[in-house]
Order: structure tokens, then C-alpha cells, then sequence
């Protein structure tokens, strides 16, 4: 496929497949509410490679035993940065070969979002999931997660990894990521408590997992608020199966960490993986002030009632 650089808001990088037949997605229905599973079932995007990408077109990683990554992206108003995002994950994922697919959530931006979204849709292996109204972080990290169960076969063997919009992390982790998931964890945490991040934010991420007593319990993590994990399928089917309505109750990084903790009480096996792939400088910095994070994790904490996970946390020496 011809590779080549068009400039759509601030000269992203765009990969564009002229070969490749592009089809509309609907938009999410306006609800006031986050729909539970059985009201968004019905507008879920249904499964589709794009490029025609088979397992035998992938020569060493076409067996049925090669696992999938679904790279999850939620993003709102983050036209400076998704693209760039969206690139480095193709960049990354084809050097290290691995099926993947990107799932997108655009929560109703309105900034150039959309626009910059569209040529990666044709080019990427990648669905968008437009929302008719802006539902929230927890939501859109929820219809995610959702939509990667509605399409694996293999929950016990595929994973999905989370990614930030604001490259506060870049795609470059993810092969560790995805590593530790296939040595037999089944949560990875990446803590990205790098120097990029503000004094006051850092230490809020620091203090996430005491701010979240007494109704979340993770002790062992220093951050929980990074927005980069990867999850085995099987136990995020697990924590759905737990739950009644919604699986997250919180939004914003609040979330984040609620996803965590929730899956760590039915993993066998965690680990932790420090994250020191930085963004450049010059890019777009987390729109979260520190002492709202602070109040947000507080609330949670509260509000939420989640077991301690029984699993040992295992630390990347």
C-alpha cells in the first residue's frame, strides 16, 4: 500500500489506502443517559477488518494461536493530538506484527476531531463509533470495552490496551504492553509518572490509590491514573458478567482507575510496567488540573464499593 503524508489540523500524519471502499457508521442515538448492555447492543458497529487483512496474509503471525490487540481510544476534543496517535500505532504494530484493530470513540467533539478521524478510518484497520451527544469518558471507555468483547473469539487469548488522546504517553509502549500480556497477565498498569507531568498532578497520581479508600483497594500501584493498561478479554468478560447495568461508574480518570480495580479482582495475575516513552515536546498536555483530579479520586472513593484484588501485584524489575 502507498504510504503518504496529507495535512489535516496541524499536519498530522495521514496513511491513506486508495484501494480501499469506505462505509458510513451510525451515529450512537441521542440518550441522556450512558445506555446499559442490553439498549447499546443494537448500535454496536459490527465487526470488520479494513485493508482485507487476512491471518494467512500475515505469514509467522497468521495462526489461529496469534493473538489480537484491540487498541482502544477515547477521545474528546482531541484534534491536535489523536492523529498523531493513530499513527504511531500503526507505525509500532506493524514492526512489531501483531493483529490489531484500533476502536475509536469520538465523544461528540467539536473541534476538528471528526475531521481529522476520517482518512484513519479509511486506512487503518480501525472502526469509529461516533456519539450523537457527549456521554463522558467512563462511558465512551465502557462502549469500548464492549465492543472489543462483541468481536473476539478468543477472550481467553486476546487483549485490549488503552491509549490517552493527549500522547502524554506515546504508542511506542505499546510491545511491552503487549508482552507482559502474553508471558500470562492478565492487567497491566502502566505508570507514567514522568517529569513531563506537572509537580501537583504527579503527586495526585501518587496519592491516587490512598485518595480512592475506602471504597477502592490497590495497594502495591503508584498509578492508576495513567490511562495506558492492558487487559486480558476473559477478564473484563468476567467483570461485565459481575455487574448490573453500567460496568464503570465514574467518568474521567476516575474511571480509569475504576476499570482497574475492577478487573484486578478477577485477575490471576497483575503487573505493573513503569512507561518512560514520553511524547515530544510541543504537543497538547492533559486538560485535568491536579486538584480536581484530587477531588474527583476522593468522591470516588466513596461512592464506589470494589473489593481488594487477592492477586499479588508483580513489579517490572
Amino acid at each position: 500500500m502507498t504510504t503518504h503524508t496529507s495535512s489535516i489540523c496541524n499536519n498530522h500524519p495521514v496513511l491513506k489506502d486508495p484501494g480501499h471502499k469506505t462505509s458510513s457508521r451510525p451515529l450512537y442515538p441521542l440518550n441522556p443517559s450512558f445506555p446499559t448492555r442490553s439498549i447499546l447492543s443494537p448500535y454496536i458497529a459490527t465487526s470488520h477488518r479494513l485493508w482485507g487483512i487476512t491471518l494467512e496474509d500475515r505469514g509467522e503471525i497468521g495462526s489461529r494461536d496469534s493473538i489480537m490487540i484491540y487498541v482502544c481510544v477515547p477521545s474528546f476534543n482531541a484534534a491536535s493530538t489523536v492523529g498523531l496517535v493513530l499513527w504511531k500505532i500503526r507505525q509500532v504494530l506493524e514492526e512489531f506484527r501483531r493483529e490489531y484493530q484500533v476502536l475509536v470513540v469520538d465523544d461528540a467533539s467539536t473541534d476538528d476531531t471528526a475531521a481529522v478521524l476520517e482518512p484513519y478510518e479509511r486506512a487503518l484497520p480501525m472502526t469509529l463509533i461516533r456519539m450523537g451527544q457527549r456521554v463522558g469518558h467512563g462511558a465512551s471507555l465502557e462502549i469500548l470495552v464492549r465492543e472489543a468483547l462483541s468481536r473476539t473469539d478468543r477472550p481467553r487469548r486476546d487483549c485490549l490496551i488503552t491509549l490517552p488522546t493527549d500522547f502524554s504517553v506515546t504508542p511506542a509502549v505499546l510491545p511491552d504492553m503487549i508482552k507482559r500480556i502474553e508471558s500470562g497477565a492478565d492487567v497491566v498498569v502502566g505508570e507514567a509518572l514522568t517529569p513531563r507531568i506537572s509537580p501537583a498532578m504527579r503527586g495526585v497520581r501518587r496519592l491516587a490509590t490512598w485518595l480512592l479508600r475506602p471504597g477502592v483497594q490497590l495497594k502495591g500501584l503508584r498509578d492508576v491514573a495513567s490511562g495506558v493498561y492492558a487487559f486480558r478479554l476473559i477478564t473484563l468478560r468476567s467483570c461485565i458478567k459481575e455487574s448490573r447495568g453500567p460496568l464503570l461508574q465514574t467518568d474521567g480518570r476516575c474511571a480509569d482507575a475504576e476499570l482497574v480495580a475492577r478487573a484486578a479482582t478477577v485477575a490471576r495475575q497483575i503487573a505493573v510496567l513503569p512507561l518512560t516513552a514520553a511524547a515530544p515536546d510541543g504537543l497538547a498536555r492533559p486538560r485535568e488540573r491536579a486538584l480536581s483530579l484530587a477531588l474527583n479520586l476522593i468522591r470516588a472513593g466513596r461512592s464506589l464499593s470494589i473489593p481488594a484484588p487477592q492477586t499479588p501485584i508483580q513489579r517490572a524489575s
